[in-house]
């Protein structure tokens, strides 16, 4: 359970709840968590924002602020993280979209969607405007050397 009252944690504990670790200064993860957020009727999610002050990735998630920055990830309610697509098909598939998340799994369109991912997640931070051309920002966090 997440204990500091320095992050930004939607919902009251929910250890039943898929957790969703995101970037909330990244405008295109912003969008996409307030889609979720209004689609959640029945409090079935819980959204982290790894980008407010004094979230201690460690601490909350065993992983550094690095790692949740290269991709997403999400936390199961048994504790087990996953991470990139599918965090999506398990945020999709929570909200009863069952058809598309079944479709993302199809063998062809997976490793497709876990490529156009991967290019994204890459060059997300530079897509939003938060890099140079030798580093990226990260408010409240400093200065990252770009990664992979």
């Amino acid at each position: 359970m997440l204990t500091s009252a320095t992050h930004v944690v939607d919902s009251s504990e929910g250890a039943s709840r898929f957790e969703v670790f995101f970037d909330g200064d990244c405008p295109l993860c912003k969008r996409e968590i307030a889609f979720l957020r209004r689609r959640d009727r029945r409090g079935q999610l819980r959204f982290t924002d790894i980008a407010a002050a004094g979230f201690d990735a460690p601490a909350v998630t065993g992983r550094s602020l690095l790692d949740l920055m290269d991709r997403i990830h999400g936390r199961l309610p048994d504790g087990t993280m996953v991470e990139g697509v599918e965090v999506f098909r398990r945020l999709y598939g929570v909200l009863g979209f069952t058809r598309l998340v079944s479709w993302s799994r199809a063998p062809v369109i997976a490793p497709f969607l876990d490529w156009v991912y991967r290019v994204f997640a890459r060059n997300r931070l530079r897509l939003t405007g938060r890099c140079t051309p030798d580093s990226c920002r990260l408010p409240g966090h400093g200065r990252l050397p770009e990664h992979r």
